[in-house]
């Protein structure tokens, strides 16, 4: 590999991270416009592990919008990436498959009790597809895979005294 190809794919792979990264806080802070202009035209995303949806970028930002519109604080921590380069069309590096982890703590809106800790907290490993598009990298494809999930205990605190 040259110094120019190798460098061009550090580039790749920081603009990638990039959109992994703008992908996590427009779901957070409930961006759905944003999170919607990170997919190519076709994108589909798919959450079917996690009790959702699968289809394209726009019936998904709708679909989350009203689900986690539940909770006030949602902080998806992303991390593990592991970035492989493609080939489409005889060029190198025009595609882009990113396997990541995912933590992501969630606090119910409307609590009264004081608390900040969360109420919810899932993780899992997310599958990204992206393309390289006129505009720089897109998503064309996310899958969740959620793994575990923890939910407040039910049972009532002890009495101390």
């Amino acid at each position: 590999m040259t110094q120019r190809v190798e460098l061009a794919t550090v580039m790749d792979r920081l603009a990638v991270e990039s959109v992994i990264t703008e992908y996590a806080v427009a779901v957070d802070d409930g961006d759905w416009a944003a999170y919607q202009g990170l997919f190519t035209a076709d994108g589909r995303a798919d959450y079917r592990s996690a009790g959702g949806i699968e289809g394209d970028a726009g019936q998904v930002a709708g679909w989350l919008a009203e689900s986690l519109g539940l909770f006030s604080m949602r902080q998806h921590l992303i991390v593990n990436r592991r970035v492989r380069f493609g080939v489409l069309e005889q060029d190198t590096g025009d595609t882009a498959r990113v396997q990541a982890d995912y933590v992501n703590p969630m606090r119910f809106a409307g609590g009264n009790d004081g608390s900040t800790a969360p109420d919810l907290v899932c993780g899992g490993r997310y599958s990204f597809g992206l393309l390289r598009t006129a505009e720089g990298w897109r998503l064309r494809e996310v899958v969740v895979q959620e793994k575990w999930r923890r939910m407040p205990d039910p049972r009532p605190a002890p009495l101390s005294g």
